[in-house]
């Protein structure tokens, strides 16, 4: 008799900040493949066949802007954040069972915002303004509701029975609730983040 199939989610700026606080270097696609494999040795999903991995994230932007106090040229796309992001996709997408569901990030009008950090020396000891005071002022566009609209497709179409998700983001509380009302077992992985107590309510297991 075949096993009831699960499915693991992966929300991708979640676990690679997890893996990069942890590790002291940008999370490669070995160490999300071994996440996983962590993940499918849980007893708790002994009973079920994995049908595949998803994993969420937005394409790093390829625009060419202007530092904002230099005005110097600055193109995204060569930026050693862009050059990792997009090696990190290239292995995953050849990891066996993994599937790449990408969104695309936005950039505000304005482009740049001050570091927290930065407007807090400048109130204690006032400085003339440098390019690296600033960090892009950018939004993911697309991840989270791919996310959401995967989970009630999985469920709506009996496709899964459980899903493993791996994320601390209480924005996916409500497809949480929807997909238990599916029958769905949800199972939830925050990999040490803690995840905050909305979130792990709505899950049937939280692994800690």
């Amino acid at each position: 008799m075949q096993k009831p199939l699960y499915a693991i989610l992966l929300d991708g700026g979640y676990i690679t900040k997890i893996l990069k606080d942890r590790n002291g270097h940008a999370a490669t696609a070995d160490e999300i493949e071994a996440e996983c494999a962590r993940l499918m040795a849980l007893p708790i999903v002994g009973d079920y066949e994995l049908l595949r991995i998803y994993y969420y994230d937005a394409y790093p932007s390829t625009a060419s802007v202007k530092l904002p106090i230099s005005g110097d040229p600055h193109p995204l796309g060569a930026t050693p954040r862009y050059r990792e992001a997009q090696a990190l996709y290239d292995r995953l997408v050849l990891k066996p069972h993994f599937a790449l569901r990408m969104g695309n990030v936005s950039l505000s009008p304005h482009v740049w915002k001050m570091k927290p950090r930065a407007a807090k020396e400048l109130i204690k000891h006032p400085r003339e303004l440098q390019d690296d005071d600033f960090v892009l002022d950018m939004t993911q566009k697309g991840v989270d509701i791919r996310i959401g609209m995967d989970m009630a497709r999985l469920a709506l179409r009996e496709m899964v029975r459980a899903v493993v998700v791996v994320t601390g983001d209480t924005d996916f509380v409500p497809a949480f609730k929807y997909v238990r009302r599916e029958g769905v077992k949800v199972i939830l992985d925050s990999l040490g983040g803690g995840g905050r107590v909305e979130l792990r309510s709505h899950a049937d297991i939280v692994v800690t």
